[in-house]
Parts: structure tokens; sequence; C-alpha cells
């Protein structure tokens, strides 16, 4: 597992490294003001201008957040014969970078983009721009800039906004050059087919951007994520993937160095923040692994310090960078892991030991501190007597719809009073050690009526912990579920799952006993 204080290391190693960064560079400028009326010509709102602020975009935002970082940097792309290619040029170089490596084309402006906003809304965006293939000088002239540059390069990293820039002779040139060097590759992509970075080590698709790569295959869950990534590294013969997922965080897919098939994915979920603009909030992640995969990290390490550089710039307006000292601030005073789950199977939290068997109080201390990371918790409730299949389908179920579950089990006392003397057949502390080594569990913590008096059901548990989520089996309607106005309550939400057909505990029992009879 990675720590803070190795995640820490590697970002002040970040200011020894250099990174190419190849692609389209942008012009952004943000027009601020405020509204009073709408317009008497048409129903639109009047914005009374304040101010003006232009930054560098596009390609241009990964080099800020690299010098952001304090990594060395070097920016290859096109601008135009005019001013607004002269102030990008002034922009790369307060970056820390040297402009002349920007290429300049005679025949076509510089890519703008306008945002307008009144406060932090954003009322309309204006793009100039014109994107035609790269005649062959242009595309000699881009090519020896990264040949040139390429000697003293830690990483490269490929920003595709479909501008034209990276074209096929572009990408396949830097690619096979850096494989020769051993040189990681970053992708940024653009369109639906990534066979044209074949050879990448890594490529950042959005979730959207992973589903077109597939032909709109789902990606919504975990599951579905792992298998779509998979499916796209396979049809494009990249070496591995970060798939950002907005609030749900990231995925990590890499293929094993030897033997084929793939490593252990790995889940990285977000904090809960507060969300002002995502504008630019792609530039920040590749940026992020670039650079601590320059430093000497890791793929994982990179996405686990580019999880919370990404929670930082949403909160941030505009085209924001991620500065080094934040993200060793956050590391300082948060607690920072990864989760990982196998690859095709259902989230799960990776571990070496069992799920803990908790008292009540401790349970909630736990629940929440996974709260305090954003994490979504589960739970349900049953006796569990004689684990069978219906049970494992079950639980595997509902933990895809959560990040933790927790499962209130019922205590031996309690289960005699709803199933007969006979009942259970094991005893409270061997059903918590066999159901708490399944994957999908992550707590355990007994409960249930001592009397037939008391209250048999989970609801003071259900009030004591306040789940997110409480599943129960589809055999139920909510009506006829005691729990549900406990969770509602509090704002919780309930799910029904569906069962395994044909499978119950009383039914093993009833087969054993038949077959104990015929024995006989």
């Amino acid at each position: 597992m990675t720590t803070p204080d190795h995640l820490i290391a590697l970002i002040r190693a970040i200011p020894q490294t250099n990174i190419i960064v190849v692609g389209d560079i942008m012009l952004d400028r943000f027009v601020r003001g405020d509204v009073h009326r709408i317009s008497p010509e048409s129903p639109v709102p009047v914005l009374t201008t304040k101010q003006e602020n232009r930054m560098i975009g596009g390609a241009g935002n990964v080099l800020a957040n690299l010098h952001s970082l304090k990594a060395g940097c070097t920016i290859i792309g096109l601008v135009g014969d005019d001013q607004d290619g002269q102030i990008v040029k002034g922009l790369i170089e307060a970056c820390g970078a040297p402009s002349g490596a920007v290429v300049v084309r005679k025949d076509t402006p510089t890519t703008i983009k306008t945002r307008f906003l009144a406060g932090h809304q954003q009322l309309l965006r204006v793009d100039t721009e014109v994107c035609t293939p790269l005649d062959e000088a242009t595309e000699k002239g881009l090519i020896d800039q990264i040949e040139r540059h390429m000697a003293t390069a830690n990483a490269i990293i490929l920003s595709d906004y479909g501008k034209g820039v990276l074209s096929d002779a572009i990408i396949g040139y830097t690619i096979s050059a850096a494989q020769k060097k051993n040189i990681p590759v970053l992708v940024d992509p653009k369109g639906s087919s990534y066979a044209k970075y074949c050879g990448a080590t890594v490529v950042t698709p959005n979730r959207k951007e992973l589903s077109e790569s597939t032909g709109n295959a789902p990606t919504t869950t975990d599951t579905e994520v792992v298998e779509a990534a998979e499916k796209m590294l396979l049809d494009s013969g990249i070496l591995s993937t970060v798939a950002t997922r907005s609030q749900d965080g990231m995925t990590v897919i890499e293929r094993k160095k030897e033997g084929g098939g793939f490593e252990r994915p790995v889940h990285l979920r977000t904090r809960a923040k507060e969300v002002f603009d995502v504008s630019g909030a792609g530039d920040t992640v590749i940026a992020t692994i670039a650079a601590i995969m320059a430093a000497g990290g890791s793929l994982q390490d990179g996405a686990a310090i580019a999880n919370i550089a990404g929670g930082i710039v949403v909160g941030k307006v505009g085209t924001a960078a991620i500065r080094a000292q934040e993200l060793l601030d956050a590391l300082m005073h948060e607690d920072t892991s990864l989760e990982t789950t196998p690859s095709g199977s259902k989230t799960v939290f990776d571990r070496t030991r069992k799920a803990p068997v908790l008292d009540w109080d401790v349970a909630l201390e736990e629940i929440n501190r996974w709260r305090a990371k954003g994490l979504k918790v589960g739970f349900t409730n049953g006796c569990f007597d004689l684990l069978h299949a219906g049970h494992v389908n079950y639980l595997n179920d509902a933990r895809e719809h959560c990040d933790r579950l927790v499962l209130g089990l019922n205590t031996d006392q309690s289960v005699r009073l709803l199933k007969g003397p006979t009942r259970p057949v094991n005893s409270q502390d061997d059903r918590a050690t066999v159901i708490a080594a399944l994957g999908a569990v992550d707590m355990v913590v007994f409960f249930g009526a001592e009397t037939a008096e008391d209250d048999s059901t989970a609801s003071a548990l259900i009030r004591h912990l306040k789940p997110d989520i409480y599943f129960k089996g589809a055999d139920y309607t909510l009506d006829r579920i005691p729990e549900v106005p406990i969770v509602q309550s509090y704002g919780g939400a309930v799910k029904l799952i569906k069962l395994t057909e044909g499978r119950s505990t009383t039914r093993l029992i009833q087969q054993i006993n038949s077959d104990n009879g015929q024995a006989a």
C-alpha cells in the first residue's frame, strides 16, 4: 500500500525532472462581470464586464500544472502568426519553459477559447479556431523540436485536443522514439479509436471517452469500467490506463509485464468537495501522473497523487493549476491510501486479513472515518447460518453499489427466536469468521433480540450507524420492510437486491436431513 511519506518524497523529487508536452496550445480568455437584467432585444442575460484575464490553455494548461508542480518542462505545439500567438509565447515563458520550441504557422490563427462568467457561473463560451491538417514543413518542424528536446526528457505528454497538432505521423514518431529511450509516454486522448496511440505507456480517458473508445460500452460501475478499460487496451496496444470517473474517482488498469493479462486494478475514490469548475481538471491529472512517474514513482503512485490534485482544482474557478505545496499539505493532513479490486470481479477492499468484527460504537467511528474519505457506506443484515451461493451473489451485488459494506449479523439468541430452537447450525462467532472472509464484506456487527418481546429487526443498529444505502432481498417490497422508515428518516436510500433462486439455508438443512434419512 502506498504511504503518504512515500508520496511526499516523490513530490519533493519533481524539481529534478524534465517533461515534454506535445499538443494543441490555446489561449484561454475569461471575461468576468455582473448580470443585473435581461436584454430587451432577446431573452438573454446582459453581462456588464469588469475584468478580463488571459491564461494558457489546452496543452498549455498541462504546462502550467507542471510548472506549478516545479517540474522542468518544454512545450511543443503551434500558434498563429498573430498578436495572440505572441501572448501565448509570453505565457509559456512565464511558466519557465522556452517559447522557441513552439512552431508558428502563418496560415491559421492562434486557437482561442473565450469564457464569459457572472460570478462563478459560466454563461457562454466562444471558440476561435481553424483545424486544418499539417503541411509537410510544419510537421517536420514539430518533429525536429521533439527530437531535439527528447534527449533530456524523463517523460512525454501527448495532449490531444483534436485541433490538428497530433497527427498520426507526430504521434507515431514520438511514441517510437520514446520507446527506444525508455521514456514513458502519457496520452490525454481524443477521438473514438485509440489505435493511433499504440505503444503509449498510459492513456487517461474520462468516463465518456472510455465508453466511446469501446463502442459505447457501459462505464458506470467499477466492473464495467474495468471491462471497458481492458478491452480498450487490448484493441489499441496501449500499455495501461488511468480512467477518470468524476465523482467516482479513478481506476488504474495495467498490463502484466510478463505472461499476458492484467494486473490487479486500483480504484481511487474522491473526497466530497464543493465543485466550482471542472475546466482543465484532466490536464491537472495527466500532468501530476507524468511528474510523479518522471520522479521515479509508479503509475499507481502518480494516480494516487493525481486523484488528490483533481479534487483540489475542481474547487477553483476557471482553468487552474495544482501547486506542489497544496499536494504536500493534503498528504500531511489527510489519510491517503489505495483500494484495489481483482480484475473483472466485484468491488472489494484488498486486504490480507478478514474484515473486523466490531461493537456498535467502534463500528460507528470506523464508518465516520470512511465518510471523511468520501466513501459511500452500505448495510445489510441477516442470519447467514450456512453460507451458500445465494448469500455470496447477494453480497457481491450489494457491494457493487457502495464503497464499503457493513453486515449486521444476528446473534445466536436472535436466530433462535426467529428460526426456532434447532437454529443456528453454526455459532455467531463461527458465522462471523466465515462471512468476514468474503471480499464483499468490510465489517461485521452483531445485533438481535434477547427476548420475544424485543425488536427483532435491524432498526436500532441502522439508526445508530446511519448507512448511506440499506440493502434487502427483492423477495420483499418496501412497504414490508420495517427498517425502511428509519433509513428514509435521515436521507438514506433503500435498494432491493435480486436473490438467487433455489438457494436458502432452510432448503440446505432439509436436503441434509433428507440425505441422512436415506442413508439410515
